[in-house]
């Protein structure tokens, strides 16, 4: 039995959100109005290829504030609860990926293998496409608040996770050699 690869990262979405190009009638220029203040929701995902049949499926958790080594660690231990058989998680070199904490917890769960990406090298990580996705689909938006906020994101991130064709597309459309069937 092969093991599953799962492709992690973190992002943050801001109260601001981010302005760009859409549609209006002519000569009647759209006005999107933002809010100035700063408050953010941080999200971990994880999209995964199940190793016999190469389903993919998409893991998240939504914080409201920045997220550390020990959120990250109570997310692997969900992805165990959710993943039958050995993880391979492939992930960058960020500090919240490394340390005491990480190599405590890879010594307590055999199950899981942790492989790092190349440096400077995002475009390697299909999860990115994931926030690529999420982003665009929140664009032009302006929430009030950040439980607005944190709804909105987990609603994109929802619909997202039920289309196995865009979660594809995440890995297709990274410069990973393809390995899908």
């Amino acid at each position: 039995m092969g093991a599953y690869l799962v492709f992690l990262d973190e992002s943050g979405f801001m109260l601001k959100g981010t302005v760009c190009r859409t549609w209006a009638p002519r000569g009647q220029t759209p006005t999107v109005y933002s809010r100035q203040r700063h408050d953010r929701a941080s999200v971990i995902s994880a999209l995964s290829v199940s190793p016999r049949r190469q389903r993919v499926g998409l893991y998240y958790r939504v914080h409201a504030q920045n997220i550390h080594r020990d959120e990250v660690c109570v997310f692997l231990r969900q992805l165990l609860r959710h993943l039958r058989g050995p993880l391979v998680v492939l992930w960058d070199n960020g500090q919240i990926h490394k340390g005491d904490a990480m190599r405590e917890f890879g010594a307590r769960h055999p199950r899981v293998h942790f492989e790092y990406l190349p440096g400077y090298a995002p475009e390697l990580n299909p999860d990115e496409g994931v926030w690529d996705q999420a982003k665009k689909a929140m664009a032009n938006g302006r929430p009030d608040d950040l439980e607005e906020l944190v709804l909105q994101v987990s609603h994109t991130l929802e619909s997202l996770r039920g289309s196995t064709r865009s979660l594809r597309a995440c890995i297709h459309n990274s410069d990973l050699p393809s390995f899908l069937a």
